[in-house]
């Protein structure tokens, strides 16, 4: 009888293949010699015809087949029998009705065995064919951990686990268990004492561990048939999550993440790339995107350029972190570089993130159109202020060429950025880093700054600093002489505005698709501007601030003139001259204004 516990025959290992393997055959057999001797991959068992034709069907026809051809019936050969000699030795204890332990760790294995040697009814009643899925029904259909067990254990019996059900058996009982368990952890979560049905703080369940022992193969089709089963998302991210963090660990130094694989270097990295493609297909779609935190995507984003995963898994990773790229932080923008003599950051993969983000944007407008609303504006502002953010960051890098610079200058829109502090501060940053520019390459990046989109504070700056065009040194003191004859006169840009409202009544001669056009680039401008206005009242209401500083200190010194107050307070106003922060501290010293007179750099 087979047992579902262990019984006291212990397992005993092999003889080499040139000796053969009867110590369990003579126990029963004892007084009988063995008359058939069965080699599997190598290995002999010197066995009885008797108790093995009983049950075998593939062993008596190939008895049979052997008195007919007149062959040596003493010796027959079992090729690729799955689970191996070890599988074999447990069925031919099972054919001489000898006890031992049926378990989720052999249970697949001597369920494909039995298929191959067509242990069926046919033969004998209970036979192993029919002992095995009795144990598969009852025992590991009911236990999530031994069908994850059994289901690990079919990767080497393929494709024939596959054909006789295991497989599908085995993801069947995990989706069904993990269903069972999201309802009845749900329930118990609910916050009854409140009077609601607000489930309170969920924990990551218990399966999602469990999960990370199989191979990519077997977890894809479980983690497929989760999501179609009704498993929650945040369940489903948190299993990809923690799978990925498990089988990609030590990603880029395959002698570290499995040292038995060193001496195979490819198939360890073929192995990586297939994990990471297999997980990018299986992350929820865009509507539930929401859940799938946005670090993971830029470092399974990472990963896949080590790895060189397919450009559409790369695509398609850049896409989803577009969806929300209004949400990201300086340092997920920051991925290395992993070819050598290119620069230190990957920039091309951002420059496609911002297509890919400005795309989603032109949709989210022209939705609007038929009523749907959007904060793309503010997206596109946010985005702005982060991408100068990274400008600056990648500026002091020696291998950064110019051309790249500027194409991510030139990526976002003019409308992007309601100042140019930003930009210039990085484009200042590049100059000294890169001081081999010549004249016409300074010029060629120093274009990209408006005159009329600086603050007060980068004005200062831009015309002490001897790293610009003169050009525009002198642009910088046109504008800023500009504005202040219009804040002296009040007008505080009401023309432009008005200017942008009158151009935006449509002509009669326009079709209404560039008519709808026309008004949206309008009202984008508009809003634009509106977000300057906001800037410049700040400025003024910095300088009134100023202004009463410096007639409480022309009062309590005496001698000094309001102008030269004023002035002082500017320069105390700067986010560009670290060294002005002291002053700002320490009011009433006898300091002349620092760098008066001098040039100054950003960094």
């Amino acid at each position: 009888m087979v047992s579902e516990h262990s019984l006291s025959t212990p397992h005993h290992h092999h003889p080499p293949p040139t000796k053969f393997s009867t110590s369990f055959a003579n126990r029963i057999f004892s007084d009988v010699a063995g008359d058939i001797t069965i080699i599997v991959d190598g290995e002999s068992f010197l066995l009885h015809k008797f108790p093995l034709v009983a049950r075998s069907g593939k062993i008596r026809k190939l008895v049979a087949d052997a008195k007919i051809s007149n062959s040596n019936l003493s010796k027959l050969e079992l090729n690729n029998l799955p689970g191996g000699p070890e599988t074999f030795e447990l069925a031919a204890k099972f054919c001489y009705g000898m006890n031992f332990a049926i378990t989720s760790a052999n249970v697949a294995p001597l369920r494909c065995a039995a298929e191959y040697m067509e242990m069926t009814e046919d033969y004998r009643d209970e036979n192993l064919i029919e002992r095995t899925q009795t144990y598969l029904i009852e025992v590991v259909s009911h236990s999530l951990q031994k069908s994850v067990e059994v289901l690990s254990s079919c990767e080497n019996l393929l494709p024939l686990a596959d054909e006789i059900g295991i497989s599908d058996r085995c993801v069947c009982a995990i989706t069904t268990t993990a269903c069972k368990e999201q309802l009845v952890s749900g329930l118990s979560r609910l916050d009854c004492h409140s009077g609601s049905l607000e489930p309170k703080g969920r924990c990551h369940e218990w399966w999602i561990e469990e999960l990370s022992v199989l191979g990519v193969d077997f977890y894809h089709r479980v983690i497929s048939a989760m999501g179609q089963s009704g498993v929650r998302t945040d369940s489903i991210v948190a299993s990809l999550m923690h799978y990925a963090h498990t089988s990609l660990k030590g990603i880029g130094k395959p002698h570290l993440w499995n040292p038995a694989r060193t001496n195979n270097p490819g198939f360890v990295e073929n192995a990586q790339k297939t994990i990471v493609e297999s997980l990018v297909t299986l992350l929820p779609t865009e509507k539930s995107s929401s859940v799938i935190p946005l670090t993971f995507l830029f470092g399974m984003t990472r990963v896949a350029i080590m790895v060189d995963a397919t450009l559409a898994c790369r695509i398609e990773l850049e896409r989803r972190i577009a969806y929300r790229l209004e949400m990201a932080i300086l340092d997920d923008l920051l991925i290395p570089c992993v070819q050598t003599g290119e620069s230190l950051f990957d920039v091309d993969t951002i420059h496609r993130i911002l297509g890919h983000f400005l795309q989603r944007i032109e949709e989210e407008e022209e939705n609007e159109e038929f009523g749907y609303e959007s904060d793309g504006h503010g997206s596109l502002l946010k985005v702005g202020r982060l991408i100068d953010s990274y400008l600056a960051e990648i500026a002091p890098d020696p291998y950064l060429s110019l051309a790249k610079f500027i194409s991510m200058i030139e990526v976002l829109p003019d409308y992007a950025r309601v100042i140019d502090d930003g930009l210039y501060r990085a484009i200042d940053i590049y100059l000294k880093a890169h001081q081999t520019l010549n004249e016409n390459e300074c010029k060629k990046l120093c274009k990209f700054i408006d005159c009329q989109k600086l603050s007060e504070e980068a004005c200062n700056h831009a015309a002490q600093n001897d790293r610009l065009p003169v050009h525009l040194v002198v642009r910088v003191l046109y504008f800023e002489q500009l504005r202040l004859k219009n804040a002296l006169s009040g007008s505080c840009g009401d023309g432009l505005l008005s200017q942008k409202i009158s151009s935006g009544v449509a002509s009669a001669a326009m079709s209404p698709r560039d008519t709808y056009a026309s008004l949206r680039r309008e009202n984008r401008e508009l809003k634009l501007e509106i977000s300057r206005m906001r800037v410049r009242l700040s400025d003024v209401e910095k300088e009134q601030l100023v202004m009463k500083q410096g007639m409480m200190d022309k009062s309590s010194q005496g001698g000094k003139t309001l102008l030269t107050s004023i002035s002082k307070g500017i320069g105390r106003i700067g986010i560009f001259k670290a060294q002005n922060q002291d002053q700002h501290n320490k009011r009433g010293k006898k300091l002349k204004s620092a760098g008066r007179g001098k040039r100054h750099s950003v960094s």
